[in-house]
């Protein structure tokens, strides 16, 4: 099996190349000239087991925005294509993440349909900038990006937490171990897990 996405991205704002194979084994090669969504990205990578290549350069002495949210939309893009026809996945998946005092949950449905519910990050923290370079409102713009591009419903709580750094990165790893599990061949599935044949 070869679910291998590369995608290239270029606007006046940012470039952006992302390669994914879906059944690596977390080998990376992450920057993006922001700091902590890189430390993210490699989370990402890391607890999907997905080999991960995310390279980008963009307007950052701006802000972040512009480069951080073309990364996610490039990588829903590279996960849309390595998924292929989908078949003989598992479609689903979920994944329960405690960090210290940080609670996030994540479910994954890849059905084609794009969707993003993301609930319960304190509010308080819309203004935080993490490490001085990753403003913590992006959050819902990569996961919403995400979603859109990759082609999936994705459904993301925070349960509880009081760290910004804490809540951010439980999400990411939530995401990334629910896709993890969706994406992940079932032996008892033989086509397209879906009724109406197609995803």
């Amino acid at each position: 099996m070869n679910r291998i996405g590369k995608i290239e991205r270029t606007t006046k704002e940012s470039s952006v190349r992302v390669e994914i194979d879906l059944d690596g084994s977390g080998k990376l090669d992450i920057g993006t000239g922001v700091p902590f969504y890189d430390h993210m990205l490699t989370a990402f990578g890391a607890h999907g087991s997905f080999d991960l290549v995310a390279r980008a350069t963009g307007d950052v002495e701006i802000d972040a925005h512009h480069t951080v949210e073309d990364t996610a939309i490039v990588l829903g893009q590279a996960i849309r294509e390595a998924l292929g026809d989908k078949a003989g996945i598992r479609r689903f998946g979920d994944a329960w993440i405690p960090m210290d005092e940080t609670l996030a949950h994540a479910a994954v449905d890849v059905s084609g349909r794009p969707y993003c519910v993301h609930v319960g990050e304190p509010e308080q923290f819309n203004t935080f900038t993490i490490g001085g370079n990753y403003p913590f409102v992006l959050n819902r713009h990569v996961f919403d990006s995400l979603a859109f591009h990759a082609g999936i419903a994705l459904h993301i709580r925070v349960i509880h937490g009081r760290d910004p750094h804490h809540i951010t990165e439980a999400q990411f790893k939530a995401v990334a171990r629910a896709l993890r599990a969706a994406v992940e061949p079932d032996p008892r599935v033989s086509g397209v897990p879906s009724t109406k044949g197609v995803l």
